[in-house]
């Protein structure tokens, strides 16, 4: 695509990050993935037969779905009994997430604002698919004529996913009983060094939802996103070592980098949100405006 146009870079980044409801998917080979009756997750075609050598933890495929057997009836018996499956899974070393293991646990329930039903490791929700969720901070600027820059950040050349890419201020993912707010000013605290007192002033604008697949499973994602107006004279810095360094840039410049390979994917997607919600992409001008709204909120 390297003559293609902005809108098209654009347009190919959203049909990417939505490549599950593609034709040709392995959305129609998948299992649903249940508890109690209800679907949270979708089970890839490849590790359904690695959940039949467990019968003490998840039922037989049936109707088109695999379930946790009845017995694990609450929150502590079904996280317990698929921690230990997942465990003994990691030391075959069969499946590469699982080299990714972060000890992060993330809640499984069909819906955000529904109770959760267990928890499960981070590094193992693609192998079923459930949704996962984290926060996004578009740290931004004001000059006196009202010209917006974005501080953006580029990732540590050592960090696990997408190293060294572009990325919003600060993100994190929501780990299971922590609150949306309160990860967004630990987040900005840790990688960026904001203090609490400007942070807090981070204000939930938008969620952006997508969900892909690749040769790890399946990614359903959703990003709470929140915009922080920072003071003109504020830097960030280093903190955590999850970044390298820290970049303030015109919103045209931003604009042009989220179309290149040099922006993590589901950032770039938080930061086009911010664009299209500040009016710098307006429908006038952009003629595909409607598919791009579109494609930062899909949802299963």
């Amino acid at each position: 695509m390297a003559n293609a146009s902005w809108s098209e870079r654009i347009r190919h980044l959203l049909l990417r990050m939505n490549n599950f409801y593609s034709p040709g998917s392995c959305r129609a080979s998948c299992l649903r993935f249940e508890i109690d009756g209800a679907q949270v997750g979708w089970v890839p075609p490849r590790v359904a037969p690695l959940l039949s050598r467990y019968p003490e933890v998840f039922s037989p495929p049936r109707g088109g779905a695999v379930s946790l057997c009845p017995s694990l009836d609450s929150y502590r018996r079904r996280s317990e009994a698929v921690d230990a499956v997942l465990q003994a899974v990691r030391q075959e070393d069969s499946h590469t997430c699982l080299r990714g293991w972060r000890d992060e646990k993330y809640s499984v329930m069909p819906k955000f604002s529904d109770p959760p039903l267990m928890w499960m490791e981070r590094a193992a929700t693609s192998l079923f698919g459930v949704t996962r969720y984290g926060v996004h901070i578009n740290g931004y600027t004001v000059g006196d004529g009202g010209e917006v820059s974005m501080w953006l950040a580029r990732r540590s050349p050592t960090k696990q996913t997408y190293p060294g890419l572009l990325d919003n201020v600060a993100a994190g993912g929501l780990a299971a009983g922590v609150g949306i707010k309160h990860t967004a000013v630990k987040e900005c605290q840790e990688e960026a060094c904001i203090p609490a007192a400007i942070a807090e002033k981070a204000r939930p604008v938008s969620t952006i939802s997508y969900t892909y697949e690749d040769e790890e499973g399946v990614f359903a994602e959703t990003q709470f996103a929140f915009d922080l107006e920072l003071p003109v004279e504020f830097r960030p810095r280093v903190g955590d070592g999850e970044v390298q360094d820290f970049y303030l840039l015109p919103i045209d410049k931003v604009k042009e980098l989220l179309a290149t390979d040099d922006f993590k994917p589901n950032s770039a997607m938080v930061a086009l949100d911010f664009l299209i919600r500040h009016s710098v992409i307006e429908p006038d001008a952009e003629p595909h405006y409607q598919e791009l709204v579109a494609g930062l909120h899909q949802t299963l």
